[in-house]
Protein backbone atom coordinates (compact mmCIF):
# COMPACT_ATOMS: atom_id res chain seq x y z
CA UNK A 1 0.00 0.00 0.00
CA UNK A 2 1.30 3.26 -0.90
CA UNK A 3 0.40 5.64 2.23
CA UNK A 4 1.59 9.69 2.04
CA UNK A 5 -0.01 12.79 3.57
CA UNK A 6 -1.79 15.41 1.86
CA UNK A 7 -2.60 18.91 3.22
CA UNK A 8 -6.33 20.01 1.32
CA UNK A 9 -8.99 22.39 3.03
CA UNK A 10 -6.24 23.39 5.29
CA UNK A 11 -6.04 20.16 7.04
CA UNK A 12 -3.36 17.00 7.10
CA UNK A 13 -4.76 13.91 5.43
CA UNK A 14 -3.44 10.92 5.75
CA UNK A 15 -4.04 8.43 2.46
CA UNK A 16 -4.16 5.10 1.76
CA UNK A 17 -3.65 3.89 -1.84
CA UNK A 18 -3.75 0.50 -3.07
CA UNK A 19 -4.59 -1.15 -6.91
CA UNK A 20 -5.50 0.14 -10.33
CA UNK A 21 -8.33 0.96 -12.47
CA UNK A 22 -11.47 2.39 -11.90
CA UNK A 23 -10.97 5.48 -8.70
CA UNK A 24 -12.92 4.00 -5.91
CA UNK A 25 -13.00 6.36 -2.90
CA UNK A 26 -13.31 4.53 0.50
CA UNK A 27 -14.29 6.21 3.76
CA UNK A 28 -14.00 4.72 7.09
CA UNK A 29 -17.21 4.70 10.16
CA UNK A 30 -16.60 6.66 13.25
CA UNK A 31 -13.17 6.35 15.20
CA UNK A 32 -11.85 4.22 13.31
CA UNK A 33 -9.29 4.86 10.14
CA UNK A 34 -7.97 3.22 6.74
CA UNK A 35 -5.55 0.63 8.64
CA UNK A 36 -8.50 -0.83 10.33
CA UNK A 37 -9.57 -1.18 6.61
CA UNK A 38 -7.12 -3.10 5.31
CA UNK A 39 -8.71 -6.40 4.20
CA UNK A 40 -11.29 -4.60 2.55
CA UNK A 41 -9.16 -2.32 1.02
CA UNK A 42 -6.57 -5.39 -0.42
CA UNK A 43 -9.58 -6.93 -1.63
CA UNK A 44 -11.43 -4.10 -3.47
CA UNK A 45 -7.79 -2.92 -5.24
CA UNK A 46 -8.21 -6.08 -7.12
CA UNK A 47 -10.29 -4.45 -9.35
CA UNK A 48 -10.31 -0.35 -8.27
CA UNK A 49 -7.63 2.12 -7.76
CA UNK A 50 -8.46 2.78 -3.76
CA UNK A 51 -7.86 5.78 -2.02
CA UNK A 52 -8.95 5.62 1.50
CA UNK A 53 -7.82 8.73 3.67
CA UNK A 54 -8.01 8.57 7.49
CA UNK A 55 -10.76 11.35 7.87
CA UNK A 56 -10.45 14.62 9.63
CA UNK A 57 -10.23 13.83 13.02
CA UNK A 58 -9.12 10.72 12.80
CA UNK A 59 -6.05 8.28 12.27
CA UNK A 60 -2.64 9.55 11.29
CA UNK A 61 -4.86 13.09 10.03
CA UNK A 62 -4.83 16.26 11.55
CA UNK A 63 -7.09 16.10 14.97
CA UNK A 64 -9.05 19.65 15.01
CA UNK A 65 -11.48 20.73 18.25
CA UNK A 66 -14.04 21.10 16.14
CA UNK A 67 -15.21 20.25 12.71
CA UNK A 68 -18.47 20.20 10.75
CA UNK A 69 -20.17 17.27 8.26
CA UNK A 70 -19.67 20.07 5.60
CA UNK A 71 -15.54 20.27 6.87
CA UNK A 72 -15.64 16.35 6.14
CA UNK A 73 -17.35 17.44 2.33
CA UNK A 74 -14.84 19.76 1.96
CA UNK A 75 -11.91 18.05 2.46
CA UNK A 76 -12.43 15.25 0.22
CA UNK A 77 -13.54 17.60 -2.66
CA UNK A 78 -10.06 18.97 -2.14
CA UNK A 79 -8.48 15.53 -2.20
CA UNK A 80 -10.38 14.60 -5.67
CA UNK A 81 -8.98 17.65 -6.98
CA UNK A 82 -5.26 17.20 -5.68
CA UNK A 83 -5.42 13.43 -6.84
CA UNK A 84 -6.73 14.93 -10.20
CA UNK A 85 -9.99 12.70 -10.13
CA UNK A 86 -13.07 14.13 -11.30
CA UNK A 87 -15.05 11.30 -10.85
CA UNK A 88 -15.15 8.52 -8.53
CA UNK A 89 -17.25 5.92 -6.94
CA UNK A 90 -17.81 6.18 -3.64
CA UNK A 91 -18.00 4.01 -1.05
CA UNK A 92 -19.05 4.64 2.67
CA UNK A 93 -19.02 2.70 6.07
CA UNK A 94 -21.40 3.79 9.11
CA UNK A 95 -20.29 7.34 9.73
CA UNK A 96 -18.27 7.01 6.05
CA UNK A 97 -21.56 6.40 4.41
CA UNK A 98 -23.21 9.56 6.47
CA UNK A 99 -20.47 12.03 4.41
CA UNK A 100 -20.37 9.49 1.46
CA UNK A 101 -24.19 10.72 1.01
CA UNK A 102 -23.39 14.31 2.23
CA UNK A 103 -20.57 14.74 -0.58
CA UNK A 104 -23.24 13.25 -3.56
CA UNK A 105 -25.41 15.56 -3.05
CA UNK A 106 -23.40 18.30 -2.52
CA UNK A 107 -21.30 17.60 -5.53
CA UNK A 108 -23.27 14.69 -7.61
CA UNK A 109 -20.94 15.63 -11.03
CA UNK A 110 -17.92 14.09 -9.13
CA UNK A 111 -19.46 10.65 -8.07
CA UNK A 112 -19.55 8.06 -10.49
CA UNK A 113 -21.90 5.05 -7.90
CA UNK A 114 -22.30 5.62 -4.92
CA UNK A 115 -22.18 2.20 -1.98
CA UNK A 116 -23.41 2.67 1.29
CA UNK A 117 -22.69 0.32 3.93
CA UNK A 118 -24.58 -0.24 7.19
CA UNK A 119 -26.37 3.22 7.31
CA UNK A 120 -28.97 5.55 7.61
CA UNK A 121 -30.24 8.69 6.10
CA UNK A 122 -30.91 10.76 9.54
CA UNK A 123 -29.92 11.21 12.73
CA UNK A 124 -29.83 13.55 15.73
CA UNK A 125 -26.13 12.67 16.44
CA UNK A 126 -23.69 9.02 15.32
CA UNK A 127 -25.56 5.75 16.18
CA UNK A 128 -23.00 4.96 18.06
CA UNK A 129 -22.94 8.18 20.07
CA UNK A 130 -26.95 7.23 20.38
CA UNK A 131 -25.99 3.93 21.69
CA UNK A 132 -23.77 4.95 24.24
CA UNK A 133 -26.57 6.82 25.48
CA UNK A 134 -29.03 4.42 25.98
CA UNK A 135 -26.64 1.87 28.00
CA UNK A 136 -25.03 4.98 29.99
CA UNK A 137 -25.72 3.53 33.09
CA UNK A 138 -23.92 -0.03 32.26
CA UNK A 139 -21.03 1.80 31.03
CA UNK A 140 -20.65 4.04 34.22
CA UNK A 141 -16.92 3.80 35.90
CA UNK A 142 -15.71 1.66 32.72
CA UNK A 143 -12.22 3.54 30.93
CA UNK A 144 -12.61 4.42 27.06
CA UNK A 145 -10.73 1.29 25.95
CA UNK A 146 -13.15 -0.92 28.13
CA UNK A 147 -16.20 0.89 26.50
CA UNK A 148 -14.61 0.65 23.07
CA UNK A 149 -14.15 -3.09 23.76
CA UNK A 150 -17.71 -3.29 25.45
CA UNK A 151 -19.37 -1.91 22.02
CA UNK A 152 -16.86 -3.84 20.08
CA UNK A 153 -18.14 -7.01 21.05
CA UNK A 154 -22.31 -6.10 20.47
CA UNK A 155 -21.41 -4.96 16.71
CA UNK A 156 -20.86 -8.58 15.92
CA UNK A 157 -23.75 -10.59 14.37
CA UNK A 158 -24.25 -13.71 17.26
CA UNK A 159 -22.84 -16.23 14.97
CA UNK A 160 -19.93 -14.44 13.90
CA UNK A 161 -16.94 -17.14 14.09
CA UNK A 162 -14.47 -16.51 17.15
CA UNK A 163 -11.55 -16.00 14.68
CA UNK A 164 -12.69 -12.69 13.41
CA UNK A 165 -13.56 -11.28 16.48
CA UNK A 166 -9.73 -11.77 17.62
CA UNK A 167 -9.02 -10.55 14.12
CA UNK A 168 -10.53 -7.44 15.32
CA UNK A 169 -9.26 -7.23 19.03
CA UNK A 170 -5.73 -7.34 17.42
CA UNK A 171 -6.84 -4.04 15.32
CA UNK A 172 -7.65 -2.58 18.45
CA UNK A 173 -4.87 -3.52 20.40
CA UNK A 174 -2.70 -2.43 17.51
CA UNK A 175 -4.43 1.20 17.04
CA UNK A 176 -4.51 1.68 20.59
CA UNK A 177 -0.38 0.87 21.11
CA UNK A 178 -0.04 3.45 17.76
CA UNK A 179 -1.95 6.27 19.74
CA UNK A 180 -4.62 6.25 17.00
CA UNK A 181 -7.52 5.66 19.01
CA UNK A 182 -9.40 8.89 19.63
CA UNK A 183 -9.21 10.12 22.92
CA UNK A 184 -12.55 11.14 24.88
CA UNK A 185 -12.67 14.93 23.33
CA UNK A 186 -11.87 13.75 19.91
CA UNK A 187 -14.38 11.06 19.97
CA UNK A 188 -16.58 14.24 20.90
CA UNK A 189 -15.57 16.05 18.53
CA UNK A 190 -16.10 13.38 15.79
CA UNK A 191 -19.48 13.06 17.05
CA UNK A 192 -20.87 16.70 17.15
CA UNK A 193 -19.70 16.27 13.33
CA UNK A 194 -22.39 13.91 12.73
CA UNK A 195 -25.51 16.20 15.23
CA UNK A 196 -28.86 16.54 12.81
CA UNK A 197 -28.18 15.50 9.94
CA UNK A 198 -30.98 14.75 7.23
CA UNK A 199 -30.32 13.54 3.80
CA UNK A 200 -34.26 12.56 3.63
CA UNK A 201 -34.90 15.49 1.29
CA UNK A 202 -31.49 15.33 -0.88
CA UNK A 203 -31.64 11.60 -1.71
CA UNK A 204 -34.72 11.56 -4.27
CA UNK A 205 -32.48 14.20 -6.35
CA UNK A 206 -29.44 11.37 -6.80
CA UNK A 207 -29.24 10.44 -10.22
CA UNK A 208 -26.46 7.77 -9.35
CA UNK A 209 -25.92 3.99 -9.25
CA UNK A 210 -26.11 3.60 -5.99
CA UNK A 211 -25.99 0.29 -3.56
CA UNK A 212 -27.01 0.07 -0.34
CA UNK A 213 -26.06 -2.93 1.87
CA UNK A 214 -26.49 -3.62 5.49
CA UNK A 215 -26.35 -6.32 7.86
CA UNK A 216 -28.83 -8.59 9.54
CA UNK A 217 -27.69 -8.41 12.87
CA UNK A 218 -26.72 -4.60 12.81
CA UNK A 219 -27.80 -2.73 16.34
CA UNK A 220 -26.36 0.70 15.45
CA UNK A 221 -28.29 0.86 11.63
CA UNK A 222 -30.57 -2.24 11.48
CA UNK A 223 -31.38 -3.22 7.65
CA UNK A 224 -34.86 -1.19 7.90
CA UNK A 225 -32.89 2.31 8.37
CA UNK A 226 -30.53 1.28 5.63
CA UNK A 227 -33.94 0.15 3.48
CA UNK A 228 -35.12 3.58 3.95
CA UNK A 229 -32.33 4.71 2.28
CA UNK A 230 -32.02 2.82 -0.83
CA UNK A 231 -36.12 3.66 -0.92
CA UNK A 232 -35.29 7.34 -1.14
CA UNK A 233 -32.44 6.98 -3.89
CA UNK A 234 -34.33 6.14 -7.28
CA UNK A 235 -33.14 2.63 -8.35
CA UNK A 236 -31.08 1.94 -5.91
CA UNK A 237 -30.04 -1.77 -5.18
CA UNK A 238 -30.77 -3.23 -1.46
CA UNK A 239 -28.94 -5.71 -0.22
CA UNK A 240 -28.63 -7.55 3.21
CA UNK A 241 -25.53 -9.44 4.76
CA UNK A 242 -27.69 -12.41 6.92
CA UNK A 243 -24.20 -13.22 8.91
CA UNK A 244 -23.20 -9.39 9.76
CA UNK A 245 -23.94 -7.01 12.54
CA UNK A 246 -22.45 -3.76 12.46
CA UNK A 247 -18.82 -4.43 11.63
CA UNK A 248 -20.53 -6.01 8.08
CA UNK A 249 -17.32 -5.40 6.16
CA UNK A 250 -14.91 -7.17 8.14
CA UNK A 251 -17.70 -10.29 9.60
CA UNK A 252 -18.09 -11.11 5.92
CA UNK A 253 -15.44 -9.57 3.73
CA UNK A 254 -15.56 -11.96 0.71
CA UNK A 255 -19.33 -11.39 -0.12
CA UNK A 256 -19.15 -8.25 0.85
CA UNK A 257 -15.89 -7.51 -1.79
CA UNK A 258 -17.92 -9.48 -4.30
CA UNK A 259 -21.25 -7.53 -3.81
CA UNK A 260 -19.27 -4.12 -4.87
CA UNK A 261 -17.03 -5.63 -7.27
CA UNK A 262 -20.10 -7.11 -8.78
CA UNK A 263 -21.98 -3.78 -8.76
CA UNK A 264 -19.07 -1.53 -9.70
CA UNK A 265 -18.15 -3.77 -12.59
CA UNK A 266 -21.78 -3.76 -14.20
Amino acid sequence: MNQRDLTVNGIRLHVTEEGAGPPLLLLHGLSANAAMMEPEITGLARSFRVTAPDLRGHGRSDRPAAYTLNDHVQDLLGLLGALNLDRVAVLGVSMGSYIAQALTIAAPERVSALVLVVTKASGTTSSTARYLAEHANELQGMTPEQIRLWLGNRMFAPHTPEAVKQTFAAFMAKQERAGMTLDPQQLEAANRAMEGFDFRHGLPRLNVPALVISGRHDILNPPDAGEEVALLIPDARFEVLEDSGHLATLEQTPQFVELVESFLKV
